[in-house]
């Protein structure tokens, strides 16, 4: 994929993975053709957004579920681990119609609101909270910090490899999110990058223009290979701690 996209169009067929020839002209051409432009961005901002609020969220009520004792505090984790069993699919219909009542469709805050918190991410986090030493929060209890304090200060950087893991996994899931921004955005210009790449290989007709099909799902794959590169150590140990959790 990555070497066709810098192939010329007699080299389409060419067995070769490395071209003969470099050209970039592929990449000039599809921020011609299509707003490619837009599309990373808003793919960018939308993961931002949705992976801050996942963090604040989950790790909130995972802290709270893991050493607060509150009547119902099991039904209610039942109740949130029971929604992991609800396949996406079904949850379109009820996401649509709060999004058109609300005035959210074809909006970037309609493809947000249904990813600012995640029941993998409370079960993720309430797992890892719920191995810290009790004691060990009592006593920062004790020294005169609040309940903000006592998470900020003394649980998040014990329970760090989690945070980076559940930090990746969102990133990456909100990036290749495909169905629901979909149905949700009509207008082109407004498409995050899997819908718009999608989009634009269906406006394509030439079939030489497969170059350019290739080049747009390079683009797209780029930012996720350097998130790997750079958080390498932490997501091997994250989905080793994730795995024996």
């Amino acid at each position: 994929m990555i070497g066709s996209s810098f192939k010329l169009p007699k080299d389409l067929y060419s067995l070769r993975i490395i071209p003969e020839t470099f050209t970039w002209d592929n990449y000039n051409a599809i921020f011609e053709k299509a707003p490619f432009a837009n599309w990373i961005g808003h793919t960018v901002a939308i993961a931002l957004i949705t992976t801050v609020t996942v963090l604040i969220f989950d790790t909130a009520v995972g802290y709270v579920l893991a050493k607060f004792s509150f009547a119902g505090k099991a039904v209610i984790f039942l109740f949130i681990i029971s929604t992991l069993m609800v396949p996406t699919e079904m949850l379109i219909i009820p996401w649509y119609l709060i999004a058109t009542e609300l005035g959210w469709s074809d909006t970037y805050w309609g493809v947000l609101f249904p990813g600012i918190i995640t029941a993998f991410g409370i079960f993720l986090m309430r797992q890892f909270m719920d191995s810290l030493p009790s004691e060990l929060l009592d006593a920062a209890r004790i020294d005169g910090l609040n309940e903000w304090g006592v998470l900020l200060r003394i649980a998040i950087p014990i329970v760090k490899p989690a945070i980076v893991t559940l930090m990746i996994l969102t990133f990456i899931g909100s990036w290749n999110q495909f169905i629901w921004p979909l149905i949700v955005l009509q207008t082109e210009t407004r498409f995050t990058l899997p819908v718009g790449i999608v989009y634009f290989s269906s406006e394509l007709k030439d079939s030489s223009n497969w170059l350019l099909i290739m080049t747009g799902a390079t683009v797209s794959i780029v930012p996720l290979i350097l998130v790997f590169l750079i958080f390498q150590k932490q997501i091997i140990r994250g989905i080793a701690l994730n795995g024996m959790k």
